[in-house]
């Protein structure tokens, strides 16, 4: 089989969940060989063989960690000349994006972003996309050069297949542009002990119906029993509620969850944007004629601050 290259997405060796979707997704249309950037980069090969990988082409320059995307470029291009892929898989983060939009440009091929599904065509992959706010679904195939496709977290499940994981050194030579835009400094972000947004199975989300940022603990809670992430709609962002880094909508994050619970959103078309492809939608809402409960698989028409607390309740006490 025709091989596909998959950017690995690892924080020092630990490899996260996005990856591993890829993996799935890779061997739907051939065989998978991952290429792992960066400190760590070795010791991804064993999970990843673990799922499908049957080569891992490995470089731990430092030029990754001192300067921003063009190095990951410059080394993605290395090993798409050295492995000549039938596809090119990457993380649809918004470093991913970038970095798959300057490799479709350096190799000149077409490329798709956000997609949600993959599968094997006659003329090549064929890439299945929510587009116009999550109201059409559309697929679609590359018609010039070899694809190249960012995925959506959460948009295939994660299945171990074994394979060989065989680790090679990656040869990267370094453009003159790599070493234009350094990074100065890192601030590591406070742990919530809760999953990331755009990658977590569940998410709970207020909106202006929580009426205050004293008042979130209350979704907090019902996330922390269900061990999911936390988001907020940019009403409520807005307001000085929660972070910006926890919105979802065409301004904030995107997010494909199994399971979104939305508490006292109304529904607006900027907010379905960033979560309209979630598998299972449920809103929680007093106004029975908000337009949230046009698209949702369940939908309680209630005061949240009496029927989020219970919901908590019940959660937590089937737990125990």
């Amino acid at each position: 089989m025709a091989e596909v290259l998959v950017l690995v997405d690892h924080v020092d060796g630990a490899v996260r969940k996005p990856t591993l979707e890829l993996l799935t997704l890779a061997r739907r249309i051939g065989d998978p060989v991952a290429v792992a950037l960066g400190a760590g980069a070795e010791a991804t090969a064993s999970v990843l063989g673990e799922h499908g990988a049957v080569k891992v082409l490995t470089s731990d320059a430092p030029e990754f960690a001192d300067y921003l995307v063009v190095p990951k470029v410059d080394a993605l291009q290395a090993a798409f000349e050295a492995v000549s892929p039938a596809a090119v898989l990457v993380v649809s983060s918004a470093e991913g994006k970038e970095i798959a939009a300057r490799l479709a440009l350096r190799i000149g091929s077409g490329i798709i972003t956000d997609a949600t599904d993959l599968e094997a065509g006659d003329e090549g992959p064929v890439a299945t996309q929510a587009v116009f706010a999550a109201s059409y679904t559309t697929r679609s195939r590359v018609s010039k050069g070899v694809p190249v496709i960012t995925v959506k977290p959460n948009s295939a499940p994660v299945e171990p297949a074994p394979a060989a994981g065989t680790a090679e050194a990656l040869t990267v030579s370094f453009g003159e542009n790599a070493t234009g835009t350094k990074v100065t400094s890192r601030t590591p972000r406070e742990s919530t002990g809760r999953p990331e947004l755009t990658e977590a199975a569940i998410v709970v989300s207020g909106g202006r119906g929580v009426n205050g940022a004293e008042n979130f603990p209350l979704i907090e809670a019902l996330a922390d029993s269900l061990g999911a992430a936390v988001g907020a709609s940019r009403a409520a962002v807005d307001a000085g509620w929660y972070p910006h880094t926890s919105q979802v909508g065409q301004t904030g994050k995107s997010v494909s969850p199994q399971l979104y619970i939305a508490s006292g959103i109304s529904g607006a078309i900027q907010h379905r944007a960033g979560m309209q492809t979630s598998k299972t939608i449920v809103a929680i809402n007093k106004d029975a004629e908000a337009p949230i409960f046009e698209l949702v698989d369940y939908g309680v028409i209630g005061d949240l601050f009496a029927v989020v607390p219970q919901l908590t309740d019940e959660i937590n006490t089937r737990k125990g």
